[in-house]
C-alpha cells in the first residue's frame, strides 16, 4: 500500500486517469449536495488527501480517514487538517454526523466481510437523506499490473455494486461507467500484462507513471469529452464504476 500511495502522490495531479476521474466525480458530488451549503463530508479511505482538497472542500467541511500513515502524512503536508487514522470498517464518528460520504477506489481491495462493513459504516455515519459517492474498479477483463499494485480483490459489475449498496439500505440514484474513452488502450495494455505473467508490486509501478506530455494531454482531452457527453449518454463499458446512492430520509 505504501508503494501505491507514493506513486499516487507523484501522479494524481497530472496523470490523465486522475484528471478524468475528477471530471467524472465533480458533477455527482454537486448532485449529492443538491444545492446545499455548509455540508459535512467524509472521505472513507482518503489516501493522500488530494481528493479532499480538489473535490470535497469546495462542497463543504471535509474530513478524511485512512489506515495508512503514509497517506495521512501526504495529506497533512498538503494542508488537510481534519484527518483520523482509522479503518473504514470502524469509522470514529457518531451516527448521522455527515451529509456526504465518499469512497474512491477502496472497496475493491477489501475482503468480502470488510467490504460489507465499510458500506454499513458509511450508512451509519450519514444523516437521513445523506448521499454516498462511490468509485470502484470495473470489468474483470481489465485486471493487470495495477491490480497487483492496488491489492485488488475484485472488479465490479453494475449488478454487484448495486446489490452491495442496496443490501446496506441505500437507494441508488445514478451509476455509470467511466474512462470508456481509454478502454481500448487499457484493454490492450492489460491483456499483454496478463500474458506476461505475475509481477511483484514494485514491478507494477510503471502503471502510474505520467505519460509523455503530448500523450497525457491527448488522453486527458478524450476523457474531458467523455465526461461532458456521458452526462447525457451513459457509456456501455469503462474501467471504473461511479455511483451516487442515498440514505432514505
Amino acid at each position: 500500500m505504501d508503494l501505491l500511495l507514493e506513486a499516487t502522490a507523484l501522479a494524481e495531479q497530472h496523470h490523465f486517469w486522475f484528471r478524468g476521474f475528477r471530471r467524472f466525480a465533480a458533477p455527482l458530488l454537486k448532485q449529492a449536495a443538491s444545492g446545499r451549503r455548509g455540508l459535512r463530508i467524509l472521505d472513507c479511505g482518503c489516501g493522500t488527501g488530494y481528493n479532499i482538497r480538489s473535490l470535497l472542500e469546495p462542497c463543504g467541511a471535509a474530513w478524511g480517514v485512512d489506515l495508512a500513515p503514509t497517506g495521512l502524512e501526504h495529506a497533512r503536508r498538503a494542508g488537510v487538517a481534519r484527518l483520523a487514522r482509522a479503518s473504514v470498517t470502524a469509522l470514529p464518528f457518531a451516527p448521522a454526523s455527515f451529509d456526504i460520504a465518499t469512497s474512491f477506489d477502496v472497496l475493491y481491495a477489501l475482503p468480502d466481510e470488510a467490504e460489507r462493513a465499510a458500506v454499513a459504516e458509511m450508512w451509519r455515519v450519514l444523516k437521513p437523506g445523506g448521499a454516498a459517492v462511490v468509485n470502484v474498479a470495473a470489468m474483470p477483463v481489465l485486471r493487470g499490473h495495477h491490480s497487483v499494485l492496488a491489492a485488488e480483490i475484485r472488479r465490479y459489475t453494475p449488478a454487484a455494486l448495486r446489490a452491495l449498496l442496496e443490501r446496506a439500505g441505500f437507494r441508488l440514484e445514478r451509476m455509470r461507467y467511466t474512462h470508456a474513452a481509454v478502454f481500448p488502450l487499457l484493454l490492450a495494455v492489460r491483456s499483454v500484462q496478463r500474458a506476461a505473467g505475475p509481477v511483484r508490486p514494485d514491478e507494477a509501478l510503471a502503471d502510474l507513471i505520467v505519460p509523455a506530455a503530448p500523450i497525457n494531454a491527448a488522453l486527458s482531452g478524450l476523457l474531458a469529452v467523455e465526461a461532458a457527453v456521458s452526462r447525457a449518454v451513459p457509456m456501455p463499458f469503462g474501467s471504473s464504476l461511479l455511483c451516487l446512492a442515498r440514505k432514505p430520509a
